[in-house]
């Protein structure tokens, strides 16, 4: 493959990855007007939105495997196609329970394309410098796509309606698809035969109940029955999980590929970085809107000077890797991440405004969130096989949504039981939740120190010019 057609490429896949992550910001600033439009009460919407992210942690894992098995580029368009339907579902659906289900569907459609995108950029760019700018371009666009989300949704919801932020995803949709007819190989599929279908009913029911549980938690509370049973279950149905992928002959996830150190913990140490970065943007939002008084598109234009750092460092990282190591690049990333939780927990006041106290944490933490996502990526990705790139991708993906997923659940948690009504107490509350994430950072700092990185994770730039088929 050429450069240029290389280049095209990537840019494709990182614009699936900006897709992705703008279609979980974008339906929150729309739940409104979907709840005065459809009349559904606040338990409905917060399902508008908990169903896309059940499915979306639940068939990542499947769906990287999947990819490994019957060619990437073909679960990619499977995926962007399902994704493009169940918008079109969503964007005529009439009422809550019609729409919940299209989001559930739209969440497949994304943990399908996701895995399957990840797994195409790291057959093109093998473990080296070149995948090291890769993955800093895919980190650029999970930045953006949260701010893009939120202010997409807001002009849209305001001038078009909310039905036109689901018309947005199809038309997205459907110009990645035909892009990819033009853009990617098809490539070859895995050699091994045979599907491991206990492993993959098993491992998809637990991701799935854990995460209900862990979606609901925050709803129904951490001890209510829904959410104990929802998560016992899970739990039990990934023990079992374990048990079969040990007795199989083709396992979906094979034990020795967990058994290497750097892989879990690279995945250990996204989680945690997830654990504390997703929440953040989350809380800055309501404390911006809730306590400051802004609007929705105003609070969510105060988290683009984050966003601009983090397009601004992302590209840089390979280099920074480079010079310093992946493992001193991590350690950094985390000791920033840590930094900017703390001080922007410490910054926030009631009678703040937002120089004042979110623009000056938020630029830290936008030079932290590359250099985390980047290390751990490379670190979770550099010994896979091309006949694993699915699988890690899978599993670094899950690793990551799951982090997001428990850290929001934990945090709004402790930012409610530390909170209240009043502007002075609901700022506290933030600050309880935002020093709670600072611990996750901190942990994942000291466990960067201790981590065993591949040797191929240090290629100079001179070596891995060359990319791989694309699948």
């Amino acid at each position: 493959m050429t450069s240029a057609r290389k280049g095209a490429a990537l840019a494709l896949l990182a614009a699936t990855q900006l897709l992705l992550i703008m279609d979980t910001a974008i339906i929150n600033v729309a739940l409104p007007s979907v709840g005065d439009d459809l009349g559904s009460g606040s338990a409905g919407l917060s399902w508008v939105a908990n169903a896309y992210l059940i499915t979306f942690g639940g068939l990542l894992l499947l769906g990287g495997r999947t990819a490994d098995l019957l060619g990437h580029r073909r679960l990619y368009l499977t995926g962007l196609g399902l994704l493009a339907a169940a918008s079109a579902a969503g964007g005529i659906a009439g009422t809550a329970g019609e729409l919940i289900a299209a989001r559930a569907v739209q969440g497949v459609g994304a943990a399908l394309a996701a895995a399957a995108a990840f797994a195409l950029l790291l057959n093109l760019f093998p473990d080296g410098p070149d995948r090291h700018r890769a993955l800093g371009a895919f980190a650029a666009m999970g930045g953006l796509g949260g701010v893009t989300g939120t202010v997409l949704g807001g002009v849209l919801t305001d001038l078009l309606g909310w039905r036109s932020t689901f018309w947005l995803n199809v038309l997205l949709a459907l110009v990645l698809g035909l892009l990819a007819l033009r853009v990617l190989n098809g490539g070859t599929r895995s050699a091994q035969s045979g599907f491991d279908l206990g492993g993959a009913l098993t491992a998809t029911g637990g991701l799935g109940l854990v995460a209900y549980a862990l979606v609901g938690a925050g709803e129904a509370g951490w001890t209510s029955p829904r959410t104990l049973v929802a998560g016992g279950a899970g739990l039990l149905l990934l023990a079992a999980f374990a048990v079969v992928e040990s007795r199989v002959a083709r396992p979906l996830v094979p034990p020795a590929v967990l058994r290497r150190p750097a892989l879990r913990d690279a995945n250990i140490l996204s989680a945690l970085a997830q654990m504390a970065l997703f929440p953040m943007f989350f809380l800055v939002s309501l404390y911006l809107q809730s306590v400051l008084g802004q609007s929705p598109l105003t609070g969510g234009l105060g988290l683009l000077p984050l966003s601009l750092a983090v397009v601004a460092v992302a590209p840089q990282t390979g280099r920074l890797i480079f010079r310093i190591g992946l493992g001193s690049t991590m350690t950094l990333g985390f000791g920033l991440l840590f930094v900017g939780m703390v001080w922007l927990a410490l910054a926030l006041a009631a009678d703040g405004t937002f120089l004042s106290t979110v623009l000056a944490p938020s630029l830290v933490l936008g030079v932290a969130l590359p250099l985390v996502m980047v290390t751990t990526n490379v670190a979770a990705t550099a010994e896979a096989a091309p006949e694993e790139t699915g699988l890690a991708s899978g599993l670094i993906n899950t690793s990551q949504q799951f982090g997001s997923v428990l850290g929001l659940a934990v945090l709004v948690a402790v930012a409610t039981a530390a909170g209240g009504s009043s502007a002075a107490a609901q700022t506290a509350g933030f600050r309880s939740a935002l020093l709670a994430g600072a611990a996750f950072a901190a942990l994942a700092t000291l466990l960067s120190v201790r981590l065993r990185l591949p040797v191929p994770a240090m290629a100079s730039p001179r070596q891995d010019r060359t990319g791989g088929a694309v699948e």
